[in-house]
């Protein structure tokens, strides 16, 4: 069992973007990197030295601070509207 099945992504993305098949918004692809971001945030509370999923939620942090913050940049009424849904602070 995969915690990230093709149904629950395809109801990110239907929340997120236009539709289920938008999986290139930005907004959409936030999304989905906050909720493996929260995954593996769990996932390293139990085992701390697994130092491998530490390097990849550092990238993932990383790759969703670059969406926001181009998002801020082009259109800042979807930027807040983002931040604001997902709860997310600076």
């Amino acid at each position: 069992m995969y915690y990230l099945e093709s149904d629950k992504k395809k109801e990110f993305f239907a929340k997120h973007g236009k539709d289920e098949k938008d999986t290139g918004s930005a907004e959409a692809q936030i999304a989905m990197f906050s909720y493996r971001i929260k995954h593996l945030t769990e996932h390293l509370k139990k085992n701390r030295k697994d130092y491998n999923t530490q390097r990849a939620l550092i990238k993932l942090v990383g790759k969703r601070r670059k969406l926001l913050d181009y998002l801020k940049a082009k259109e800042i009424a979807r930027y807040r509207a983002i931040v604001a849904e997902l709860g997310l602070r600076r």
